[in-house]
């Protein structure tokens, strides 16, 4: 069987090919980004067959590095990296839980899901794509390349699992964050790692500017941004695992929130990598999701639906993006937008928003049957309500929406929420009922809480 193999190549076609183990970032011709490209001939050298095998037998087992649900598929991921080099925390495998409560009496979908990415090591999705990222460059120091340190810019969960990939793997770390822009809990997960935490005075975008001026200008610094493509490669089990789990059946939809959109063309390579070596028949169609205070895609998108064609590079303006509680989407000018345009028209996309009302009320719906998500899904599930509103997306379809982090990471969004702090009335607030001691005078304010709540029995 011929040995699987990758490179980097540039997103415009150019055939020239560079190593995975080259310190680059972009096309050294034209200044486009570069993406994964993988011998799909040697792929195909197994049947579609015995790929669905062959990762069914290594999911969530224990034999290395094969059990994590990213280099479960390592052949499609980066077939480069000598296992001994992997660094794994167990990253992937995520419960694609079954919105039935949710779907059922907000939307009439009883075939909802949503793909919990949240629970994972650090607590959001960027653990798939940074383990791929930190055990390439782990392979890159044992080939003898000068590399000092990986740095990231941040609005917080980058930061978090790239320290904590970087900490297991002895490598320094270097985060660039936007001062008082991201949670207490994101900020503390570098800080405990032992990264060096760099807040700058600026936003997200202006922190992107800062890092890869530091790693163009010394190539010992290697850059760990979503530009460059090893972490979309890990990005892309995400929508492999979501077939496995549906026993290789593909969804009609899947919803994802979309700041830098480097998930967005993560997500839609996975779908097309599998079309074309036959694992499955069609594509899904793909929502990006947006918060309306952040919205440079959207904006897009409807310039080109106003003219009634498909979405270009060309109807992108960068915006400087507002103040909202979906912090980690919040990106005015995001670096992976060649990526994310090809990917959309690629899986008939549609770009919708959220106002920071909607996106907090729908987290709350969905929070009321049983989840805890991130304000970034809320976004997406804001957006799923208005497309199941307009009629685009059906009853009887099965769809997806792509939970990117776990809420314990956004307690203060939660609690503001609850304690009624936001700019707007909460629909759901729930505050605590303050009673006294006395055991008899508790249970009766007990049963009155639940009649008022719930009704008599």
């Amino acid at each position: 069987m011929v040995r699987p193999s990758a490179w980097f190549q540039s997103v415009t076609g150019d055939p020239e090919r560079y190593p995975l183990n080259e310190v680059i970032y972009r096309c050294p011709k034209t200044g486009a980004l570069l993406e994964v490209v993988h011998d799909m001939e040697a792929l195909r050298a197994r049947t579609p067959a015995a790929w669905m095998k062959l990762f069914d037998e290594r999911y969530g087992r224990t034999s290395w590095p094969f059990g994590s649900g990213v280099w479960s598929k390592k052949e499609w991921v980066q077939p480069n990296v000598d296992p001994a080099n992997v660094v794994s925390l167990y990253e992937g495998n995520t419960n694609l839980f079954w919105a039935e409560r949710y779907g059922k009496e907000h939307l009439g979908l009883p075939d909802l899901w949503v793909k919990q990415c949240g629970t994972s090591h650090t607590g959001s999705f960027k653990d798939l794509g940074m383990t791929v990222l930190v055990s390439s460059v782990k392979q890159m120091i044992a080939e003898g390349k000068d590399i000092r340190a990986v740095a990231c810019a941040s609005t917080g969960d980058t930061s978090a699992a790239l320290a904590a990939y970087g900490a297991a793997a002895a490598i320094p770390v270097v985060v660039l964050l936007p001062k008082g822009k991201v949670t207490a809990a994101q900020l503390i997960q570098p800080m405990a790692n032992g990264a060096i935490v760099c807040a700058l005075d600026t936003d997200f975008d202006g922190c992107m500017r800062v890092v890869q001026h530091l790693t163009t200008e010394d190539q010992s610094i290697y850059l760990a941004n979503s530009m460059n493509s090893l972490r979309v490669e890990g990005q892309k089990t995400i929508s492999m695992e979501i077939v496995q789990q549906f026993d290789w059946e593909i969804p009609d939809w899947v919803l994802v929130p979309g700041g830098n959109l480097g998930n967005v063309s993560a997500i839609a390579k996975g779908f097309l990598e599998m079309k074309e070596l036959g694992l499955i028949g069609r594509l899904p169609r793909l929502v990006c999701c947006q918060a309306a205070r952040a919205n440079p895609l959207y904006r897009a998108y409807q310039r080109a639906a106003a003219v009634g064609r498909d979405l270009q590079e060309s109807d992108f303006q960068p915006m400087q993006a507002g103040e909202t509680l979906a912090s980690a989407i919040r990106i005015g000018n995001p670096v992976s937008l060649p990526k994310a345009v090809k990917a959309l028209v690629a899986c008939r996309g549609v770009v919708e928003q959220a106002t920071e009302q909607e996106l907090a009320e729908a987290s709350a719906r969905a929070d009321r049957t049983g989840m805890f998500n991130c304000p970034h899904t809320g976004v997406a599930l804001a957006c799923l309500e208005k497309l199941v509103g307009r009629g685009e997306i059906r009853e009887g379809e099965r769809v997806v929406v792509i939970s990117t982090a776990h809420g314990l990471k956004f307690t203060e969004f939660k609690a503001a929420y609850h304690e009624g702090r936001l700019d707007f009335p909460s629909e759901l607030a729930n505050r605590p009922v303050e009673m006294g001691s006395d055991p008899d005078e508790v249970v009766e304010a007990i049963h009155r809480v639940i009649d008022e709540r719930h009704g008599a029995s």
